[in-house]
């Protein structure tokens, strides 16, 4: 399609200035072009390679021809709007013609790569302080215990006197109210929510102050658990998004985030919202969970996300007689462990006391520390805590000297007047 010359004997025509001086040269074009923004991507299509000609007659004919990611795509005609507007607008271009290709398979996983990129890089602001260490709780299907993880993960961290943040980011199915024992809607003041508090006793020093656990789900939101929520994409992200830049999260030495299983528009939107987050995934000893698992890591690589390792949940069941029984086989986390390439960090048993616990809102890291699985988590938040994400420490960093220096200063200014 192109934008002719209005006919001036057309009342209705569009008015177009006359072009002025001579025709521009391709490159000057290519960088005015360099302002059109994909609307699905966010990024310019410049810089995405999208731009695969520009052509310019002697007389001020402009042609572009454009790469789209697939021939149909719905917004080919918002692209081509600005692709007109941008290039109309400069002097000696008398016409503008759009023509369309469409990218290889390879050239489509580039740009999905520079606009992953571009996301992390350009990250929005969110109420989580840059001091807080972010762990994605992920699994590649359902019913691997992935939240029974999170919560006993957390209050094993709680545990050693540290606040924790819970958000529950499995929308559909959230279930970490239940799992501890927090109900009640969410409040707030100054146009921010407040989390749930769950206080947690020290697991070694029951004379030591608690830790706390911040605890957010769609669970407090919602009329009642019964609750079926049909919502899609953009307005599941949305609610990730209101969750993260809404809550009036504060200090915390750790985030967990229970994630939904699999690697969906939930995914996608923490990978830009939260591009510091690392992931911890979840899967069980059978080898046919392996390949599913591995599909989070690859998306989560591809989103620039670090994989910090593996947690093998229901290893085996431990028998009060001590003796482990593998009910649901062997090997499944340590074999995805070493084909992504990240440590097993635990391998956790099947006791009854864990389901107990989640239908009692009692974590069994809680009520049963010295037990195989209470054990076994406290194992798992200490690695965490010494080897693979210790606590962050922002008091020596320059931009924390600064921010010292000068409030010693405004000290010094008030107490001399």
């Amino acid at each position: 399609m192109a934008l002719r010359t209005p006919d001036p004997d057309d009342p209705g025509a569009p008015v177009h200035r006359p072009a002025e001086g001579p025709p521009p040269d391709p490159a000057a074009v290519r960088r005015v072009l360099a302002a059109v923004i994909d609307p699905e991507l966010h990024a310019s299509i410049v810089e995405l390679g999208m731009v695969r000609d520009v052509r310019v007659g002697d007389g001020g004919e402009v042609t572009v021809k454009v790469a789209l990611t697939t021939a149909g795509c719905p917004l080919r005609t918002q692209i081509q709007s600005d692709v007109e507007s941008k290039v109309r607008g400069m002097p000696g271009v008398t016409d503008v013609r759009v023509e369309y290709g469409e990218m290889t398979q390879d050239e489509k996983s580039a740009v999905m790569q520079r606009a992953r990129w571009q996301a992390r890089e350009n990250a929005p602001g969110t109420e989580v302080l840059p001091t807080t260490r972010v762990i994605s709780v992920a699994s590649g299907k359902g019913g691997v215990g992935k939240s029974s993880v999170t919560v006993n993960l957390a209050a094993a961290l709680a545990g050693q006197g540290r606040t924790v943040g819970v958000l529950d980011a499995d929308i559909w199915g959230f279930s970490v109210p239940r799992m501890l024992g927090v109900d009640g809607r969410l409040s707030g003041s100054d146009r921010k929510i407040d989390p749930n508090v769950v206080e947690v006793p020290d697991l070694d020093d029951p004379s030591g102050a608690p830790g706390r656990i911040k605890v957010v789900s769609m669970g407090f939101l919602v009329d009642d658990a019964e609750t079926a929520l049909m919502w899609r994409g953009l307005i599941l992200a949305r609610a990730l998004e209101q969750f993260l830049t809404d809550v009036r999260w504060g200090e915390m030495d750790y985030l967990l985030i229970d994630m939904p299983p699999g690697t969906g528009d939930i995914q996608m939107a923490l990978a830009r919202l939260l591009p510091s987050t690392e992931l911890l995934v979840v899967t069980t000893p059978a080898l046919a969970a392996q390949q599913v698992a591995a599909r989070v890591a690859d998306m989560a690589r591809r989103s620039y996300l670090k994989v910090v390792g593996v947690i093998e949940n229901m290893s085996a069941f431990a028998a009060p007689d001590g003796s482990r029984h593998a009910i649901f086989g062997e090997g499944g986390g340590a074999a995805l462990a070493e084909e992504i390439g990240v440590p097993l960090i635990g391998t956790v048993p099947i006791e009854p006391a864990v389901s107990a616990g989640g239908d009692a809102g009692k974590p069994a890291v809680i009520t049963a520390p010295d037990s195989a699985v209470g054990a076994e988590f406290r194992r798992i938040a200490d690695r965490i805590v010494d080897e693979l994400l210790p606590p962050l420490d922002l008091s020596s960093c320059t931009a924390r000297i600064f921010d010292l220096a000068e409030a010693n200063l405004a000290a010094k200014d008030a107490a001399a007047r």
